[in-house]
């Protein structure tokens, strides 16, 4: 089925949706403190969109004019044969970059197939250079294991590489300018993100340890000069130029700065839950929608179409008001 204007995917405040962020599991090999508590209980089986399922939802969105597809997890590299899955979709008509976004723990040995697949930009999750403070945040991951995927990942030459680093006040905080000047090291890019208040957490109180990037743009201005630069990206980052360097930061600001008037994207969950918006519950199912007419792309599509009329037009984390989300971020899809 050909794009067409009649078949883009526009909201009803007329944001048009070109970007989708694909869900391929809710598990990993870390337990990040920000993402999902230490005893998590995993969807089973059945509930979760087979790599069929997912393909099918990927073509779908690239046939509605969506151009970017990003996959998530959870840990995307831990599902069972991701990589056929990679290969499909990155041969997509219509789709002009596949990302992903990795914890990095097996990038070392994936890098170079993530890249031949179609793999054009990669996140990988980094909150610390410290072993103890790594493993204390991530509470399973080995840090140098990581190191040695991202050097994996440098040397494989994608067109872009981006360091996330969530900053938490009181814990990982005083490493803001080590985790840039490590990114300065590579030449690659970072982007530092505001913790997000989905799902309960025991280790800390996110009112308390909420970083602002304002706080961390500060610090980072007392040692570097930043330029603000003009950058298309398939995400909400603002970003700028270090000086003298080809590194880029980026600040991804959902708590402090409401970006939502330029929200392109929309997410699907591996239960194949169509969500709208990341701090809302507006959601679709396209589960049952598959299994119930295995056969019937159109009404995929239509449902798909549809579900644009329900997009909300912004979050409201930290309102009082407001009714907080309980699911955590790796059942949401990162």
């Amino acid at each position: 089925m050909p794009t067409s204007p009649k078949s883009a995917l526009i909201d009803k405040y007329g944001r048009h949706i070109d970007y989708v962020r694909l869900s391929v599991t809710d598990r990993c090999d870390f337990r990040c403190i920000y993402c999902m508590s230490e005893k998590m209980t995993f969807l089973p089986r059945n509930a979760v969109l087979s790599l069929e399922e997912i393909f099918r939802v990927a073509k779908a969105f690239t046939q509605l004019g969506v151009n970017k597809i990003r996959l998530t997890g959870g840990e995307p590299l831990v599902r069972s044969n991701v990589m056929t899955l990679v290969e499909n979709i990155g041969s997509l008509p219509g789709l002009d970059e596949l990302l992903l976004t990795t914890n990095g723990s097996h990038l070392e040995a994936l890098a170079a197939p993530l890249k031949k697949a179609g793999v054009t930009r990669i996140n990988i999750s980094l909150d610390s250079l410290q072993a103890d403070k790594f493993k204390q945040m991530t509470r399973t991951g080995d840090l140098q294991q990581v190191l040695r995927g991202i050097e994996a990942a440098v040397a494989t030459g994608f067109k872009t590489l981006r360091l996330n680093a969530v900053i938490l006040n009181g814990i990982n905080n005083h490493e803001i300018i080590d985790l840039l000047e490590y990114a300065i090291r590579l030449g690659i890019n970072i982007a530092y993100i505001e913790e997000m208040p989905l799902g309960e957490v025991s280790d800390h109180a996110r009112l308390e340890t909420t970083c602002s990037n304002e706080d961390v743009r500060k610090i980072i201005e007392s040692r570097y000069a930043l330029t603000p630069v003009v950058m298309k990206t398939a995400g909400p980052s603002r970003y700028y130029q270090i000086e003298s360097s080809g590194t880029r930061v980026g600040f991804i600001s959902p708590v402090s700065h409401n970006f939502c008037d330029t929200c392109n994207r929309v997410r699907v969950t591996v239960e194949g839950r169509l969500l709208l918006c990341l701090g809302n519950e507006h959601s679709v199912d396209l589960r049952s929608i598959m299994r119930e007419h295995p056969q019937d792309e159109e009404l995929l599509r239509e449902t798909i179409r549809a579900a644009m009329d329900i997009k909300p037009l912004r979050h409201y984390f930290y309102d009082k008001d407001a009714p907080q989300i309980v699911r955590f971020m790796n059942t949401t899809g990162g």
